[in-house]
């Protein structure tokens, strides 16, 4: 494939995890579905203040429209690339416990493999975008 093509394949598909984290970052911070995100924070990970899980939930929109930002930057894009890698590994367990509570979560319960395996996809699509 013509480098161009490539190029042009590339910032298409950083345009398109751009928007993603940012749109779905917002959405942490409109209270219904904040309120479904919190109920998916996995029991082992519910704590009392400072940290409850409504506060997670607003941190980590936070860390996704940042991170959404910080690839759209160029000098920021290998840094938030190897951040939102991990980001999405230290989120994973919310998605294993709703994975686990359809009767619950119904639409965000994606069965585990399916979501491991998008969410491996994404983090490669990630860091092609960020870090080649």
């Amino acid at each position: 494939m013509p480098p161009a093509v490539v190029d042009v394949i590339r910032f298409i598909v950083l345009a398109a995890i751009v928007v993603v984290f940012v749109v779905m970052g917002l959405n942490h911070f409109r209270p219904k579905p904040a309120r479904i995100m919190a109920k998916m924070i996995p029991p082992f990970l519910r704590f009392e203040r400072p940290f409850r899980p409504i506060v997670l939930v607003y941190f980590t929109g936070a860390c996704e429209v940042l991170g959404g930002i910080g690839l759209a930057v160029p000098v920021t894009r290998p840094a938030a690339a190897i951040a939102l890698s991990l980001f999405l590994v230290a989120v994973f367990p919310a998605n294993i416990y709703a994975s686990q509570h359809p009767e619950t979560f119904r639409s965000l319960s994606i069965p585990f493999w399916p979501r491991l395996a998008a969410q491996v996809a994404l983090i490669g699509l990630i860091l092609w975008v960020g870090l080649l």
